[in-house]
């Protein structure tokens, strides 16, 4: 789940109007010079036989071309920060953090086409799905060989990107609802960088000298 998401991001900026309104035209007008974008969220993940896990809630915020965070702030807290070298997972109920490199994997998520819509056709084979609960639907089936997930539907209303629905290999569902996103923000520096708190046990390749902006309540 944490590479699919680094992998998925009311509008400031008036949408680009388009003959159709299929998902990808909303889609296309969604991401239409989209530089950043920040955003809240609600996230639910369903395992394959259909029981519901905890809800959490939290913030996101992306900017072109490699910089994300994602933040969950109810009912615990978590942090995911790619700053463009390296993506930072922050627990701080366990006071651990996971770092690795940020490669090939992370520009296969949903989320990096909104302010890379150039990547949607490379990565993923693009499938229409037609209208359900009141949004345009469109699936993304990841071309990789050997992807972290079978499949992401995202869902388009009127205002943008609503939903999106992961399936992961062993077929649980995480479905996150978002809004309030609020387009093309100046976002402040700090937003993308990270590193380990004092005490914090840390997995995997740091760097000595990043700056430290630790988690926000």
């Amino acid at each position: 789940m944490r590479v699919a998401l680094l992998l998925l991001a009311a509008l400031l900026l008036a949408p680009v109007v388009h003959a159709d309104d299929s998902a990808r035209a909303r889609l296309d007008a969604f991401a239409h010079d989209l530089k950043s974008i920040s955003g809240d969220f609600t996230q639910t993940t369903v395992d394959a036989n259909g029981r519901k896990a905890q809800t959490a809630q939290g913030t996101l915020a992306l900017q072109a071309p490699r910089l994300f965070r994602w933040q969950v702030s109810s009912p615990y807290r978590q942090l995911i920060v790619a700053d463009g070298k390296r993506v930072w997972l922050y627990d701080p109920e366990l006071q651990q953090v996971t770092v690795h490199a940020q490669g090939a994997a992370e520009a296969h998520s949903p989320l990096t086409v909104l302010t890379d819509i150039g990547e949607l056709d490379r990565r993923f084979k693009v499938t229409e799905l037609g209208t359900r609960d009141g949004l345009a639907w469109l699936k993304l089936t990841p071309t990789a060989a050997n992807p972290d997930f079978k499949a992401a539907e995202l869902g388009f209303g009127p205002q943008g990107l609503a939903r999106m629905v992961f399936t992961d290999q062993l077929d649980n569902r995480t479905e996150i609802a978002f809004s309030g996103w609020r387009r093309n923000i100046a976002l402040p520096a700090g937003e993308f960088r990270f590193t380990p708190p004092p005490g914090a046990d840390v997995i995997g390749d740091a760097v000595p000298a990043a700056e430290v902006y630790p988690l926000k309540n």
